[in-house]
Formats: structure tokens, C-alpha cells, sequence
């Protein structure tokens, strides 16, 4: 259990190095919307911050709302961990307990975004990320009043920057012409899915 614990944590560990090293970078290098072309044209770095879950989906712009989301993440995270110490108490295969560390470090990735980065960084009200209409929580922007998100704990945008630049051909039903793939994603929205697609894949082995 003791190797299979180390494992999973430097795994877990780099992961997470990886993705918040990623993130401050993007966030204070690059401009909102601001690309660049990584592999080709077909795989680009683009800075975007969404309030909301995995691969820049939102939730909701009232505080609740964004509550709701980083106290799931906090449930689901002491979930895993308690599932990942039974699994190896239990002797489960190492291949399964380390898609259970990727789906954790994951969770984990982003929901140090939303615990941290308010104050790591300064809270700007004219930030196009931060301008959030129906949050009933206004700002003075340049002498306008602005909606804008809800800050402090828990509250933090979640910084993405890693996008498909890919269409389907014009002669495919349906999505001809498409973005093959349109979300903005980062690490920890990849390590999350890796996780799920492994045990999806291997789950009749991991499950006997």
C-alpha cells in the first residue's frame, strides 16, 4: 500500500504542478482572449476564466450558484480520498487507483483556482472575466456601474487556456463545418476526463 500511496501522490503532485504553473503563466502573461498557435493551427493556447465546472461550462452567475459548485468539488474531492484508501486497502490494481488520483488532482487543479486566486491576484472590476450580468453585485468600471461575479473565498474564476482548433468536414451530417471540439480546457479538466476514460474503458477489470 505504501508504494502504491507514493505512486499515486507524485503523480497527483506533478499534475497539479503542471496545472497551476500553467495557469499563472497564462494568466499573467497573456491578454483576455489573447492566442497563440501551439501545434499547427489545429491546437492553440487561448486565455480564457470561467466561473463555472470543467472545460468552461458555467453554472450560474448568483453566489449561490458559484457556492454550490466549490462545495461539491470539496465533497467530491473527500469522496475520492476515502473511496482511493479503501481501494488500497483492499489491494486494488495500481492502474485503478492512479485514474482515481487523476480524477482527484483534477477537481483538486481547479478548485485551488477558486479558493486562491482571489487573493493571489488583485480583484478588477473592468476585467472582462469578472463582468457577470445577474449577479446583483455591482461595481464602479470607468465611471459605470457593472455587474460583475462575486469574489473572495470559493469564488475564484477557474483559468483555462488549451483549445482544438479542429472542424469537421462540410460533407459530415449534421456537423459539417463544426468545431470538432469548441470547449477550452486546461490540465485539470484533462486529468479529470483521463481518469473517467480509463475507468469507463477498465472498469471490468478494476470491478470483477
Amino acid at each position: 500500500m505504501k508504494k502504491k500511496l507514493t505512486i499515486v501522490g507524485l503523480i497527483v503532485l506533478l499534475i497539479l504542478f503542471l496545472d497551476q504553473l500553467i495557469k499563472i503563466y497564462t494568466k499573467t502573461n497573456f491578454s483576455p482572449y489573447e492566442s497563440t498557435p501551439l501545434i499547427g493551427d489545429w491546437f492553440i493556447m487561448e486565455y480564457i476564466e470561467n466561473p463555472g465546472m470543467a472545460f468552461g461550462t458555467t453554472f450560474g452567475s448568483k453566489y449561490w450558484h458559484k457556492l454550490s459548485l466549490s462545495l461539491f468539488r470539496v465533497i467530491a474531492i473527500i469522496g475520492i480520498c476515502y473511496f482511493w484508501y479503501q481501494q488500497a486497502k483492499k489491494n486494488a490494481k495500481t492502474e485503478f487507483l492512479i485514474a482515481l488520483g487523476l480524477i482527484f488532482a483534477g477537481a483538486t487543479g481547479n478548485l485551488i483556482d477558486s479558493i486562491c486566486y482571489d487573493y493571489f491576484f488583485i480583484f478588477d472590476p473592468c476585467f472582462p472575466f469578472n463582468i457577470m450580468e445577474g449577479s446583483n453585485v455591482f461595481e464602479n468600471c470607468m465611471g459605470l456601474k457593472m455587474e460583475v461575479r462575486n469574489s473572495g473565498f470559493l469564488m475564484g474564476n477557474v483559468v483555462d487556456m488549451f483549445k482544438f482548433h479542429a472542424f469537421w468536414p462540410s460533407w459530415v451530417p449534421w456537423l459539417g463545418d463544426r468545431e470538432v471540439f469548441p470547449a477550452i480546457w486546461n490540465i485539470a479538466d484533462a486529468s479529470i476526463t483521463c481518469g473517467v476514460l480509463l475507468i469507463f474503458i477498465r472498469q471490468k477489470s478494476y470491478f470483477k
